[in-house]
């Protein structure tokens, strides 16, 4: 059986950012936090804890974070059942796996309201939209938004929609590169922009055109990085549609190849036993999504 207050403190320390903090948090002295924390170590064998600045939850450590927001997920649900409990809680936090052209361009809106209405505090994981959910199957994070419809064992998922991403490139890196045209082995020939080791969008365009293998690239992880290289003409890359309408618009950017754009599905996963407030995220994602996401 777990000790509860144990696992508060490693809560709170992660969330706090710092042993100081996560004192004042649980109104306790800092020493006993620390106490609370090494006696956790003693008892399941390992460090639960990077002691860096701020301190790091180890892989084991990231287990027992996710399980204290399962409890936690689950206490707010008895907590409106059950009017004899303490109802002057904090917020919660829910951990979210996200990839990052979803953080630039149509979560924020999608979950603005439901956050304030529920005094829901987020703490966002960004990852490739291919990769996201093995944060599911390490029991790092209650939620995800990846492009595989499968989920773990004990999860669901749910379709969303799709970001449809369009290949772009400035006017200088077009005029550099492209004077006798643009096609897929002409793209293969130039340095394009991926996102990250495990960003294969690009591939999958090249490979849809009959072209395989790999290609020269720059890698940069953000969203915004990613759109600010295709503008200065570094390279070209596939960008959201919806991120990109001004761009398009004034000409700093132009697409490619209009006819080949790509659809990315998205897809909400959640763990089935993470009470109702999951639940009602689910619902509202599903009924705000829709003019920001297309039909795949």
């Amino acid at each position: 059986m777990f000790d509860y207050k144990l696992l508060a403190a490693l809560a709170a320390v992660v969330e706090q950012a710092g042993f100081e903090r996560a004192a004042q948090v649980l109104g306790l002295s800092q020493s006993a936090v620390s106490q609370r924390v090494k006696l956790l170590e003693a008892r399941v064998g390992q460090p639960v804890l990077v002691r860096t600045t701020p301190p790091t939850p180890t892989e084991v450590g990231r287990r027992l974070l996710n399980h204290v927001q399962h409890v936690r997920l689950l206490e707010r649900d008895l907590q409106g059942q059950v009017p004899g409990l303490n109802q002057n809680s904090a917020p919660e936090r829910l951990r979210v796996a996200l990839n990052a052209d979803s953080l630039a361009t149509w979560w924020a809106g999608a979950v603005g309201q439901f956050c304030a209405q529920h005094q829901l505090l987020l703490e966002l994981v960004v990852e490739d939209q291919d990769v996201g959910l093995k944060r599911m199957r390490a029991g790092d994070v209650a939620a995800c938004v990846c492009a595989t419809d499968r989920p773990v064992a004990g999860a669901r998922s749910v379709l969303l929609g799709a970001m449809r991403y369009r290949a772009l490139a400035s006017p200088a890196f077009i005029e550099r590169h492209f004077s006798q045209g643009v096609d897929a082995q002409a793209l293969a020939r130039v340095p394009a922009i991926v996102f990250g080791p495990d960003d294969f969008l690009q591939h999958r365009y090249l490979a849809a055109q009959g072209v395989e293998g790999g290609f020269l690239h720059h890698l940069c992880p953000s969203s915004e990085g990613f759109l600010r290289l295709a503008q200065a003409g570094l390279g070209w890359g596939l960008v959201p549609e919806q991120q990109v309408v001004n761009e398009l618009a004034s000409g700093e950017l132009v697409e490619l190849q209009p006819q080949q754009a790509i659809d990315v599905p998205l897809y909400w996963h959640h763990w089935s036993n993470g009470g109702e407030l999951l639940n009602q995220l689910t619902r509202h994602l599903l009924g705000t999504v829709r003019g920001s996401l297309i039909a795949p």
